[in-house]
């Protein structure tokens, strides 16, 4: 559960630090691997989540919740960790 806290802190940093206008942006990785980009759009209050599929296509999805989006890094960390 300390690692979907983390994810949650990073995002809240992300919001709380774009008082500025410009989008921030982070990387998430499990050893050394992307998978996935998160930007937070301050104007709109959402973040949009770039998920890299190992065929090297992307999908982006957008979320205007910031616990949502947590729990969808969190899924994504989680299922590179323990691949069934």
């Amino acid at each position: 559960m300390s690692q979907l806290l983390g994810i949650i802190q990073r995002l809240k940093a992300m919001q709380e630090g774009n008082e500025t206008g410009e989008v921030g942006q982070r990387r998430f990785e499990v050893n050394g691997k992307t998978l996935c980009q998160v930007k937070y759009f301050p104007a709109t209050e959402t973040f949009e989540l770039e998920v890299y599929g190992d065929d090297k296509k992307t999908n982006k999805y957008q979320f205007d919740d910031l616990d949502i989006t947590a729990i969808e890094i969190f899924d994504l960390v989680q299922e590179e960790k323990n691949p069934s």
